[in-house]
């Protein structure tokens, strides 16, 4: 099938975050005392949004120290570090260029705080996708469907003409919530195994190869 419009997912996805966002987790456990995490547990936490990961990160759950304020420093720090490691997955820019090319259209809905998401998307993508949101006040974290809702809504789009494409199990239910098909992608911050048992069906092992399955392959 052809899509008229993909709906992209960010960490993960297109861009490989995980160095930053475990600086900023750590930057954020030191201002408080508390122990660093390791890259890898930082990559089992992301996917709920800052505040689930630092839930997840901090020793004293949720009150050692208070979530919310090591949430507000956290924010703080990360949206002046967030790019220093940050890079696009190989081929991922050139997906964007030839779907964008092609009249398709694109937006990208993040967990992240939204100030954080616009400015990588200022920095990577402000040429090849119409917009992106983040979690705001209206919009939800995943997997709430308002983020895919609104975003169909703005790009003129029907549930049947979207595909969303994440890395996560919070993608998978992102989609179902919002009934619209799903492409599970495989160099992001889960294993394929992990993706099966959240109710993957299909898979894109590179990004060269998503142009063809969302139907502008030759």
């Amino acid at each position: 099938m052809k899509y008229q419009a993909v709906l992209w997912d960010l960490d993960g996805t297109l861009l490989n975050t995980l160095t930053d966002l475990t600086a900023a987790t750590n930057a954020t456990l030191a201002h408080f005392h508390c122990p660093a995490r390791s890259q890898e547990q930082v990559r089992q936490f992301v996917g709920n949004g800052a505040k689930k990961l630092l839930e997840q990160a901090l020793p004293g759950l949720p009150t050692d120290p208070p979530v919310e304020e090591a949430l507000c420093w956290f924010r703080a720090y990360y949206e002046k570090h967030n790019n220093r490691a940050t890079q696009p997955y190989d081929g991922i820019l050139e997906a964007l260029a030839t779907l964008q090319r092609l009249g398709c259209k694109q937006a990208i809905l993040s967990n992240k705080p939204d100030g954080a998401v616009k400015l990588l998307w200022r920095d990577y993508f402000q040429n090849t996708v119409a917009y992106a949101q983040g979690e705001s006040p209206d919009c939800p974290r995943k997997p709430s469907p308002v983020m895919l809702e609104k975003a169909m809504e703005k790009l003129g789009v029907s549930r049947e003409e979207t595909v969303y494409i994440g890395d996560s199990e919070v993608d998978i239910a992102t989609a179902k919530a919002a009934n619209v098909a799903c492409i599970s992608v495989l160099w992001g911050f889960r294993e394929k195994e992990e993706l099966e048992n959240a109710g993957a069906a299909r898979f894109c092992v590179r990004p060269a190869e998503l142009v063809e399955m969302i139907g502008y392959g030759k």
